[in-house]
């Protein structure tokens, strides 16, 4: 009886969707440790490799708002399953890439299968928690993706010298089909909360048409397409440019790239308390500090002399950046109707993975041809200041008339 209470608690399936997200970084971030070996094995330059990375994310914004628009309609529970049942066929595939062609290929069917994953999950937390609990859970929930990527290097670089590249995504994308197994098996279908009847009723309902025309969620979509943009690019990249530029091994790296996404990890999960507790009305002071703050960090890592310089930099810019991330994810379930998070998320993850489609794309090309990574942490930073300006025209006055809007809607 203990067990079957567990198994229907809340938390029992908060504590899945968060291992779900942190497998999915680890899938994801093991092609960017494998890079170096990737480029060798097919003999291409950093342009190719930017393709590669960027056909993923191609593949995964195109799948953010249908996916999103799938959770709303059928529930979280199916697209979940699904979504993580895809991904690691896909993982499995990649290592068996026979060529450059079919990786890419491999990479944006990768990218669609995993798409469906992050609105269903938010999606999911919308289930289980009422609306005044969905803003802490959030920035709990999406603290999993630097949690992963903190745990992805410390597993992936040693398996790679262990087994090799192609073995490692046939072992981690096994682990993947059996933990969707595990869920589908365990996890009931989620029976939707009462929402808040502290709001005042509203006469008018939202609509998944109204919801794509409303400019506040577009504005909420830039800033984050924006810091995106730095997120994706250093996520791609970083391992490769402290292998080539800072000269460090593949064991040393998988020490030293954790270290950002542990302040993120951190920053993150605070992220939805600080926004409900000292910056409620006031979201978008805490997304325009934060742009700022994190741009100060990002010039100081394309100043820096020393990869220690770099690395602290870096990890401080993300920190602040992820504050953005957490407000970014968090309004939506705060201002939203529980029938339109998963559509709501899906648009701010669109993006989130556009940017993912173009960032390390872009930088590939930046490297190759000017031959110094000086032009992508630019690019960066121009990204950065772009973020910091849309937030600026973000209206208090808008959030609570949406929020109003969707109030009390089943």
């Amino acid at each position: 009886m203990k067990v079957t209470r567990f198994l229907h608690n809340p938390l029992f399936v908060f504590i899945l969707l968060y291992l779900g997200y942190m497998i999915s970084y680890v899938d994801r971030a093991a092609i960017s440790l494998a890079l170096a070996h990737i480029g060798k094995d097919f003999n291409v330059g950093p342009a190719q490799l930017g393709v590669v990375l960027s056909a993923f994310y191609l593949g995964y914004a195109a799948m953010q708002i249908p996916g999103g628009w799938l959770a709303d309609k059928f529930g979280s529970k199916r697209v979940v399953v699904v979504s993580i049942a895809l991904w690691s066929l896909f993982t499995v595939l990649t290592g068996l890439a026979w060529s450059l062609s079919a990786l890419l290929v491999i990479r944006f069917l990768f990218g669609l299968g995993e798409g469906g994953y992050p609105s269903s999950a938010m999606k999911g937390v919308a289930e289980i928690y009422p609306r005044e609990q969905r803003p802490k859970m959030v920035g709990l929930m999406i603290s999993s993706n630097y949690t992963g990527s903190f745990v992805a290097p410390l597993i992936i670089a040693p398996l790679i010298l262990w087994l090799g590249w192609r073995d490692v995504f046939l072992v981690i994308g096994l682990a993947g089909i059996v933990f969707a197994v595990f869920y589908a098996l365990t996890v009931r279908r989620s029976v939707a909360v009462i929402e808040d009847a502290a709001l005042p009723r509203a006469t008018t309902k939202v609509s998944v048409k109204v919801l794509l025309r409303m400019p506040l969620i577009w504005k909420i979509v830039v800033v984050w397409f924006c810091l995106s943009l730095l997120n994706k690019g250093l996520d791609a990249w970083m391992p490769m440019y402290l292998l080539t530029v800072r000269g460090l091994d593949i064991k040393t790296v998988g020490m030293l790239v954790p270290l950002p996404f542990i302040s993120a990890s951190i920053a993150t999960a605070m992220g939805g308390w600080l926004m409900t507790r000292y910056f409620d009305g006031k979201e978008k002071f805490l997304m325009m500090g934060s742009c700022v703050l994190t741009g100060v960090f990002v010039y100081g890592m394309y100043q820096a002399q020393t990869t220690t310089q770099v690395i602290v930099f870096q990890t401080v810019a993300y920190f602040f950046k992820s504050f953005v991330f957490a407000t970014a994810f968090a309004l939506p379930t705060k201002i939203l109707s529980q029938r339109l998070v998963g559509t709501g998320i899906g648009m701010v993850n669109f993006g989130g993975q556009l940017a993912g489609f173009v960032s390390p794309m872009v930088i590939g090309f930046l490297v190759e041809y000017t031959g110094s990574y000086n032009s992508a942490f630019l690019f960066l930073l121009g990204a950065v200041v772009v973020a910091a300006l849309v937030s600026t025209s973000i209206s208090a006055q808008k959030i609570r008339e949406v929020q109003l809007a969707n109030a009390h809607e089943a």
